[in-house]
């Protein structure tokens, strides 16, 4: 078995891997610890480009037969070839820096017990200028090397980016940087001591070639791809237990890791930031350019900053970030993800700025596009302050935690998915945002298009539509902030290549009936049933969302040509059977959550005109009742603004996990909780009512959606 670590080097034709692994070929070479492979290719001898063995395409397919190589691939019209005999270098100790192609990063990793993927980055405007530069394409096919994107780094290896967008001089120290980060390989101990939120590792001496720094990445092979996590060195102390070549991890440190004892994993060391001028100039209020956010944000996501000075710099992009900077930011983000191909013309996206309860259009809108034929693999959230996530809500009926390959074959099958995005489109740089800005308040909105634009870029989005609630609950207070937003959104958007159309949506009460997974569900199939107690406002919401969608399909052309596709759809039942599809190509449960038997109807105290319903209290209630981790609590709103009510009528019916979290909601709403608060959730003018209009009816049905047969 090899010892040695084997450097894959991808990255786009431009990018500049040839002058890389030249520079660091000069720059290491007194070490003699690095292998630097010549690679066999069916090009002449003597042309443009990296010093490589020139052989006949017959010669190759010869040495190809007799196994003479570890790898080989075929690209723009030639055969390449890494010789098997890297192999020895490895299995003496020595690493292998070799230049190859992505379509062979999974070949290598199942044959090879220690590949590292290093991908060589830079600016699309830089490598144009680079190809341009060389001279060896015609102007088309330069245009086809800039737009080719090749495929994602298989979970399962690890990978490390490097930007090379600046001087050759400083391309290749980061280059060499990563190299050189990689110091060796252990094997995990948990230690039976506890480290607190300070993630620490132990080690009886420094690994091997270690460079300095206090923290390392350790990164491990599991079930579901790399797990990572950075953590603290100690030396000594406590790792004067441990064997030579053994990681000694805190408790925290190896259930964050996740690895079994006894498993190997690769420690690299995390290098001191490049970009810390950078990132205090950003503290102190100023602009930053896009080639500086580049720099900052590789540093941040490789984990070179603490979480102090992370703080600080997050802090003042809530305070400060201008137009321009929403656009670098969105640039640069899009640059450092791999892209989803969908090869179609129109791949559509939506998303929500949130904040409005029982808004769950997501589901319909979804439906509705599917069965105009357009290609709409929704990734959604599960709910972090709310009582349920679109995530949530599809979770009682199909499976939502899928992986690319899933995702890829459900659109194949049913033209749309409704998945989880935290396997698919999780960020660090946003895992870090969301920890400092939502305990303090903070409005992160800005930093907010540029994070959610990218990420559509980055799944494979074309066409994107925006829903901004604006309301005293929201996140946007005013339509004038919804309609500056949406703005931001649509400039962005164009600015990295997408359609974004971002509208600004009435957020003042809650849209639909059901508050929480099942309830909002029934609501849901309600419409797509074309059911009598189907939520009017709801049902208008998705169409006008859906209809802005079908109006990016030439054969559509606009948005009131959209609304009318999408009725049709609807009313025909053709969006309900596109709803079936996706649920089965996902994978349908066999049994379904129901609404909680346990209930409670909340009353009206005294006659009058309802005169506004607080989204936020109702959303506290239902999450006190034990929304959205019990699927069937919740709240079922019985009335809406404007009905006029008599005392003792049912404003909302309470559906609770437990009888002592129904007992919680009661204490709650009767002002009699712990802690003293009280939940006044709905307000009444105090008018002689001339009518009895009150939604209760609707309501009846509720626990009885799925034995109507409402079921997926």
């Amino acid at each position: 078995m090899e010892s040695g670590t084997f450097f894959l080097v991808v990255g786009p034709s431009g990018a500049g891997k040839d002058s890389l692994i030249d520079g660091a070929r000069h720059r290491l070479s007194a070490q003699a610890r690095h292998v630097f492979a010549r690679r066999t290719i069916t090009r002449p001898a003597g042309s443009p480009g990296e010093d490589h063995e020139s052989v006949s395409p017959a010669e190759f397919d010869r040495r190809e037969g007799a196994g003479d190589f570890l790898v080989t691939w075929r690209a723009h019209g030639l055969c390449y070839g890494l010789p098997a005999s890297l192999r020895a270098a490895l299995e003496t100790g020595q690493h292998v820096v070799a230049n190859g192609s992505r379509s062979v990063i999974a070949q290598l990793s199942q044959c090879l017990a220690r590949l590292v993927v290093i991908d060589v980055t830079a600016a699309p405007e830089v490598l144009a200028k680079r190809i341009a530069a060389r001279g060896r394409e015609r102007e088309e096919e330069a245009h086809l090397r800039l737009a080719r994107r090749g495929e994602p780094t298989p979970a399962s290896v690890r990978s490390l980016g490097v930007d090379n967008d600046a001087s050759l001089a400083e391309g290749i120290d980061r280059f060499v940087e990563a190299l050189e980060s990689f110091c060796g390989w252990a094997t995990v101990r948990c230690l039976e001591m506890r480290s607190g939120a300070d993630r620490v590792v132990h080690f009886s001496s420094f690994p091997p070639a270690w460079h300095g720094g206090e923290q390392v990445e350790l990164s491990a092979v599991g079930v579901r791809g790399i797990s990572r996590v950075w953590a603290r060195v100690h030396v000594g102390g406590a790792g004067t237990a441990l064997a030579a070549g053994e990681a000694g991890l805190s408790r925290e440190t190896f259930e964050a890791l996740g690895t079994p004892q006894g498993s190997q994993v690769a420690v690299r060391a995390i290098p001191a930031p490049r970009s810390h001028d950078l990132l205090v100039r950003k503290i102190r209020g100023e602009t930053l350019s896009e080639a500086q956010y580049r720099r900052l944000l590789r540093d941040i996501v490789e984990g070179r900053y603490a979480d102090r000075e992370l703080t600080a710099f997050l802090v003042a992009a809530t305070q400060h970030l201008s137009d321009a900077e929403v656009l670098s930011l969105a640039r640069v983000r899009t640059s450092l993800a791999p892209r989803l191909n969908w090869n179609e013309r129109i791949v559509v996206d939506k998303h929500s700025m949130g904040g409005v309860p029982g808004s769950r259009i997501t589901p319909i809108v979804v439906s509705l596009v599917a069965a105009h034929g357009l290609a709409m693999p929704k990734t959604s959230s599960r709910a972090i302050t709310s009582a349920a996530g679109t995530a949530d809500v599809m979770e009682v009926v199909a499976r939502v935690d899928l992986t690319i390959e899933e995702l890829q074959r459900c659109v194949a099958e049913a033209r749309a998915c409704i998945a989880w995005n935290g396997r698919l489109n999780h960020s660090v740089l946003d895992d870090v945002m969301n920890a400092v800005t939502r305990p303090l308040g903070l409005d992160s909105t800005r930093w907010s298009v540029a994070s959610i634009l990218s990420k559509k870029k980055a799944a494979g989005a074309t066409h994107v539509v925006v829903d901004l609630p604006y309301g005293p609950h929201a996140k946007l207070r005013t339509e004038r902030a919804a309609l500056e937003l949406a703005a931001l959104f649509e400039a962005t958007g164009a600015g990295i290549g997408l359609q974004v159309r971002a509208l600004a949506t009435d957020g003042s009460q809650p849209i639909g009936r059901g508050i929480g997974p099942v309830l909002e569900l029934r609501d849901v199939l309600y419409v797509l049933d074309n059911h009598a107690d189907a939520p009017d406002d709801l049902r208008e919401k998705a169409l006008r969302f859906a209809g802005q969608i079908l109006a990016w399909d030439p054969a559509v052309g606009s948005a009131e040509k959209g609304r009318a596709a999408a009725q049709a759809l609807l009313c025909s039942g053709a969006a309900r059977r596109a709803f079936a599809r996706i649920v089965q190509a996902q994978g349908a449960h066999e049994e379904l959550a129901r609404p909680s038997a346990l209930t409670h109807a909340v009353r009206a105290e005294h006659g009058g005109v309802v005169s506004g319903i607080d989204g936020w209290t109702i959303a506290g209630i239902a999450r006190l009742a034990g929304a959205p981790v019990d699927k069937g609590s919740g709240i079922d709103l019985l009335c809406q603004v404007g009905d006029v009510v008599l005392a003792g009528d049912p404003l909302y019916r309470i559906h609770a996990a437990s009888s002592d979290s129904l007992a919680a909601c009661v204490a709650l709403v009767q002002g009699a909780y712990p802690h003293g608060e009280s939940a006044r959730a709905i307000e009444i003018a105090a008018e002689q009512p001339q009518a009895r209009a009150v939604r209760g009816a609707g309501s009846a049905a509720a626990s009885m959606w799925i034995n109507e047969g409402n079921r997926a």
